[in-house]
C-alpha cells in the first residue's frame, strides 16, 4: 500500500520526508520519490526499490528547501520502474503529485489529455491528475501576476471535479511556494499540527516522532498547509470547514498497527477495504462487464482452454479449492485444484491447450513458481494472482491478476485469503461471460452481491466481542472439528489452518457428508464442532450431520444465516448477534449463530 508524506516548515524537507517514508515502510512499496520547494524552484528525485536507493541517490544529488512531498509506490498501473514511481509533473513540470488510491476513468481522461496535445511520461493513473492542475492552473493565471493560494485550490478542485475513483494526494507548484496542498477521497490522509510546521501523512506513524496532534482528514476535504496555519475546505463546495485537532497517545508500534493490539487484528479489520480495493474498477453491472486490465490474456485463449489446473500453497490453495466450484458451475470448464509442493513430483497431464492458474500472496512462494515452471514447460499458459507487482511469479506468468490488499505482517494469511477469493469470483464470472454459459439474471445477481461484498464483510466483524467470549470459553480445548460442505468444505479446511497456526490447537476440517465415516468416533462433550452452515441447496444435509454430532453430546458452534431459527434451536437456543453478544448455555454447550455477514444470496447454479 502507498505512503505519502508531506511537509512545509523550517527543517530541511529531505530530511523530514525521508524519515516519514522510513517509518511507513512497514506498507510495502516498490519504488520511492520526493519533490522538495526552494523558492520557485523544484526539484524531483525517485529511485526503484528500496528506501535505501532513494537516501543514497539524495547523497549524491541533495536537494534544499523547506516544503515538498514524498511518496512510495506500491504499483497497480504500469510497473515498478523510475518513470512511474511518484512524484509525476504536469506538462510544464511545475505542478507535482503524488497519490494513493485508483483513478478509475483516468484512460477516458488520458485520451482527452493526449488529444489537446499532452505528452505523458508515465504509464500511471496518477499523471492525469497533475496535467488537470496544470491545465485548470493555466485557465485561471494571468501571467505575469502569481498564482495564488486561492487560484491554487480552485485549480486543484475544478481537477478533482473530473475524477472518479479514489484518492489520497499531495500536491505542490513552483508557482505556489508557499503552500502544500492535501486531497482525500476513500483514502486515509492526516494532517500533523506542529509549531509553524505542518505535515500531511497517509497514516500516523509518519509523523509521531515530530508531533502528535493530528486532523484526520474526511472524504471530501481539500487541505492549504502553509507555515502558519492549516486551512481546510470542501472540494465539491469550495467552502470552509472545520476538523478538530486530536492527539494521538500511541508510540510509533501501536500507530503502525492502527490502535490495534497486533497486526493480524488490524488485518483481519482491514478486509472491507482490502476487498473494495481488490474489486473497484473490475466490475461493471450496466453493462454487465468484467475488467481485468492486466490480464493479458485474450478472450479467445479464455474461451478455447480446454481445462484449468490451479496450484497454490496453505491458505492459498483453499481458496483455489473453493475457486474450483465456481468455474465448474459457471464456466462450466474442467477445474483442477493440486499443492504446488506435490505438482511437478508427478507427470501432471497439462499441456497447451490448458490454464494454469498460480496463487500466492507475496508472490514468491518456492513450490508455486516451480509448479509455473514446470507448467510452461509443458506449453501451458499460466496466470499468477498475487499481492506484489514485480515478484517471481508476477513476472514469470503469462497473465496476471493483482489483488489489492497491501502487505499482510500478520503470521497467518486474512485479508489476502478474501482478497484471493474475490479475484477469483471475478475471473470465474468472467470465464462465463465469455463462453456464454450464465444467464443474465445470475450475472447480475453475482455482480450486485460483489458490489455489496465489503459492507457485508463489515457487519460480520461486528461480531468481535462475541466471537471474543466465545475464545474465552473454549481455549481449554484441545481438538476442534470444522465443518462444512459445498462451497463452505474450504472455508472449513481454511478455518481448521487458522485454528492450528494461530493458536496451536489440534484442528481438522471435513466435509460434513465424511462425518459418519471415522470423525464421528471423536465426537464427544470436549470436542466442539465449529459447523459452517448458511443456507443453499445443502443446508438440510448439513443440519442432518449437525443433529448426528448433537446425538452425541458434542458442542455445536455454527455459523450461519441472519435469522435461521432452526440451527438456533440446535445451538441451545443461543445467539451472537453483532455488538450483542449472549453466550451462555446448559451443561457448558454454547451455540453461535452469528445474524450477520451475507444474507441468503446462493450463487446460481451451484
Amino acid at each position: 500500500m502507498c505512503g505519502i508524506v508531506g511537509y512545509i516548515g523550517k527543517e530541511e524537507a529531505s530530511e523530514v520526508l525521508l524519515d516519514g517514508l522510513r517509518r511507513l515502510e512497514y506498507r510495502g512499496y516498490d519504488s520511492a520519490g520526493m519533490v522538495v520547494l526552494n523558492g520557485n524552484t523544484l526539484e524531483i528525485r525517485r529511485s526503484v526499490g528500496k528506501l535505501a536507493n532513494l537516501e543514497a541517490h539524495l547523497k549524491k544529488h541533495p536537494l534544499t528547501g523547506h516544503a515538498g512531498v514524498g511518496h512510495t509506490r506500491w504499483a497497480t498501473h504500469g510497473r515498478p520502474s523510475e518513470e512511474n514511481a511518484h512524484p509525476h509533473r504536469d506538462a510544464t513540470g511545475r505542478v507535482v503529485v503524488v497519490h494513493n488510491g485508483i483513478i478509475e476513468n483516468y484512460m477516458a481522461l488520458k485520451a482527452g489529455l493526449q488529444a489537446r496535445g499532452v505528452k505523458f511520461e508515465s504509464q500511471t493513473d496518477t499523471e492525469v491528475v497533475a496535467h488537470l492542475v496544470g491545465e485548470a492552473i493555466a485557465r485561471r493565471r494571468q501571467a505575469p501576476v502569481p498564482l495564488s493560494p486561492p487560484l491554487f485550490v480552485e485549480a486543484v478542485r475544478e481537477a478533482l471535479s473530473e475524477i472518479k475513483g479514489t484518492y489520497a494526494l499531495g500536491i505542490v507548484s513552483a508557482d505556489c511556494p508557499e503552500v502544500v496542498i492535501g486531497a482525500r477521497r476513500e483514502c486515509p490522509l492526516l494532517v500533523g499540527v506542529g509549531e509553524n510546521e505542518f505535515f500531511l501523512a497517509s497514516d500516523a506513524p509518519a509523523i509521531l516522532s515530530r508531533t502528535r496532534n493530528a486532523i484526520f482528514l474526511q472524504d471530501g476535504d481539500l487541505a492549504v498547509l502553509s507555515r502558519e496555519k492549516v486551512l481546510l475546505f470542501s472540494i465539491e463546495t469550495g467552502q470552509p470547514i472545520e476538523r478538530k485537532t486530536t492527539y494521538l497517545p500511541w508510540d510509533a508500534l501501536q500507530a503502525e498497527k492502527a490502535g490495534y493490539r497486533h497486526f493480524m487484528l488490524k488485518e483481519i479489520f482491514e478486509q472491507p477495504r482490502s476487498l473494495e480495493d481488490t474489486l473497484r474498477g473490475r466490475l461493471d453491472i450496466n453493462e454487465l462487464k468484467v475488467h481485468l486490465d492486466t490480464l493479458k490474456l485474450s478472450e479467445e485463449q479464455i474461451k478455447k482452454f480446454r481445462k484449468m489446473t490451479i496450484v497454490a500453497c496453505g491458505t492459498s490453495y483453499h481458496a483455489g479449492l473453493m475457486a474450483r466450484y465456481l468455474f465448474e458451475s459457471w464456466v462450466q470448464a474442467p477445474c483442477d485444484v493440486e499443492i504446488a509442493s506435490e505438482f511437478r513430483y508427478r507427470n501432471p497431464l497439462i499441456g497447451p491447450e490448458d490454464l494454469l492458474v498460480a496463487i500466492s500472496q507475496s508472490g514468491e512462494t518456492a513450490d508455486t513458481i516451480a509448479a509455473v515452471r514446470h507448467a510452461k514447460g509443458k506449453g501451458a499458459t499460466t496466470l499468477a494472482i498475487c499481492n506484489s507487482v514485480g515478484s517471481t511469479l508476477y513476472r514469470e506468468c503469462h497473465g496476471k491478476i493483482l489483488t489489492h490488499c497491501g502487505p499482510e505482517i500478520g503470521v497467518a494469511s486474512t485479508k489476502a485469503f478474501t482478497a484471493q477469493l474475490a479475484v477469483l469470483y471475478v475471473l470465474a464470472l468472467y470465464g462465463a461471460l465469455l463462453r456464454g454459459t450464465l444467464p443474465r439474471p445470475d450475472v447480475e445477481n453475482i455482480m450486485r452481491n460483489l458490489l455489496h461484498l465489503s459492507r457485508w464483510v463489515g457487519e460480520a466483524l461486528k461480531t468481535d466481542a462475541g466471537v471474543a467470549a466465545l475464545a474465552k470459553k473454549y481455549f481449554h480445548s484441545r481438538n476442534f472439528l470444522f465443518l462444512g460442505r459445498n462451497l463452505n468444505y474450504p472455508i472449513a479446511l481454511e478455518g481448521a489452518l487458522k485454528l492450528k497456526e494461530i493458536s496451536y490447537i489440534h484442528a481438522e476440517g471435513y466435509p460434513s457428508g465424511e462425518l459418519k465415516h471415522g470423525p464421528i468416533a471423536l465426537i464427544d462433550e470436549d470436542m466442539p464442532v465449529i459447523a459452517i452452515a448458511t443456507q443453499g441447496r445443502v443446508y438440510d444435509k448439513v443440519m442432518t450431520n449437525l443433529e448426528e454430532v448433537s446425538a452425541r453430546g458434542g458442542r455445536v458452534i455454527a455459523l450461519a444465516t441472519v435469522g435461521d431459527t432452526r440451527i438456533t434451536a440446535l445451538t441451545s437456543g443461543h445467539r451472537l448477534d453483532a455488538g450483542h453478544p449472549r453466550i451462555h448455555g446448559p451443561r457448558g454447550q454454547c451455540g453461535a449463530a452469528p445474524t450477520v455477514g451475507l444474507p441468503h444470496r446462493r450463487p446460481p447454479r451451484l
